[in-house]
């Protein structure tokens, strides 16, 4: 019979490739860690770590596991919220997930209300990019992914995810020079990011009848950005990584029908647990606002 605490041992040490650092998380002492270890493979009657050298590493035996470790981990996580909230508990924890640029302006921006409207519920937050965030989502690791998708391409998930549409991010070219415009940089360096910024990238470039000649990588907005002011690319940025991070020596020029399209990611049957319905409501309030200021702005601008 497996043990719920063995296999959260072996979870740990999975995600560490360290007795030492699993013992940190799990605030156990190195040899508890090892005790719980050799359960397990007593349970399993597998052969699940090897020592190599100083440390350790999984055998494919115990990579296996440590996969279903991990998920059923999460869905205990998830079973517990439920259940807090059938009995009509008004606390929970949701486990939000998503990449930098909406973790750094939507996201706290809806932490706070929450806070103010759900004082006992605890956001537990996460920086991932969407391959990442849907693959815990789906191991039950989280309980809301935030991803985005190119605006005329169809989601690429499987059976089982249900988005919320937040909202929709404008991309934009980052340059050296105001006013400026995708097919004056055929022959630029451009600067990529992850595989799926990349993607969006060449998607973009080729509707001009190009292909970017990507130089350098870089998934941070600072790094890219300072990365442009220095004359080393040029590259495409969403309004809200700009509206998190935007230096004053480069210039951004938005690109006409061409955004990101924002969405929260739930996993499984509905209905959601109320904490997890909770904070979706409370992101799509909080981005509809982000976006009705937005384009208050823009017209205060124009006119």
């Amino acid at each position: 019979m497996l043990n719920l605490v063995h296999l959260k041992v072996l979870a740990a040490v999975a995600r560490h490739g360290s007795v030492t650092e699993a013992a940190k998380e799990l605030h156990y002492s190195q040899s508890s860690v090892s005790h719980h270890l050799a359960r397990l493979e007593a349970a399993t009657g597998a052969r699940l770590v090897q020592r190599v050298g100083r440390g350790i590493r999984l055998t494919p035996e115990g990579r296996l596991l440590s996969l279903r470790a991990t998920e059923i981990m999460g869905r205990v996580d998830a079973a517990t919220n439920e259940l807090a909230a059938q009995v009509g508990l008004r606390t929970g924890r949701v486990r939000l997930a998503a990449n930098a640029s909406v973790l750094s302006t939507i996201v706290p921006e809806a932490a706070v209300a929450l806070a103010r409207t759900n004082p006992g519920l605890e956001l537990v937050l996460i920086d991932r990019h969407p391959v990442e965030a849907l693959q815990m989502l789906r191991d039950g690791e989280i309980d809301v992914a935030l991803v985005f998708q190119h605006a005329d391409t169809p989601f690429e998930g499987e059976d089982g995810f249900r988005l919320v549409h937040l909202c929709d991010d404008p991309i934009h070219l980052v340059s050296r020079r105001p006013d400026d415009s995708l097919t004056g940089h055929r022959d630029s360096d451009w600067i990529g990011g992850c595989r799926r910024c990349q993607d969006e990238l060449i998607t973009v470039c080729g509707r001009e009848g190009f292909t970017p000649r990507i130089a350098s990588l870089s998934d941070d907005m600072v790094v890219v950005q300072a990365l442009v002011a220095a004359g080393k690319g040029v590259t495409t940025l969403p309004g809200l990584a700009l509206q998190a991070h935007r230096r004053s020596d480069v210039h951004t020029t938005e690109l006409v029908g061409f955004s990101r399209r924002i969405h929260a990611a739930t996993y499984g049957e509905p209905p959601d647990p109320p904490a997890v319905a909770a904070v979706l409501a409370t992101l799509v309030e909080t981005a509809g606002l982000r976006a009705a200021d937005t384009a208050a702005r823009r017209d205060g601008r124009t006119r």
